[in-house]
């Protein structure tokens, strides 16, 4: 089992965020098979709370009912 990639959290990954400089998007999906090592994995609690930064887009690709997020 992976855990959360983010500082002090011990939640099991739920979801991948991976980004697409050139246009500026970042993607949230589900879980990938195998770690992806540009990308993070994170817990259900940060993927629902994840946000772009200002002139980013941010697309969410994962079954809500799989990961946990809310709609």
């Amino acid at each position: 089992m992976r855990g959360c990639s983010r500082a002090a959290c011990p939640a099991p990954a739920a979801a991948t965020l991976t980004y697409d400089y050139s246009d500026s998007m970042m993607v949230v999906g589900p879980l990938s098979p195998q770690r992806d090592p540009h990308g993070l994995d994170l817990c259900r609690a940060h993927a629902d709370r994840m946000n772009a930064p200002v002139g980013w887009q941010l697309l969410r690709l994962a079954d809500t009912s799989e990961v946990g997020f809310e709609t």
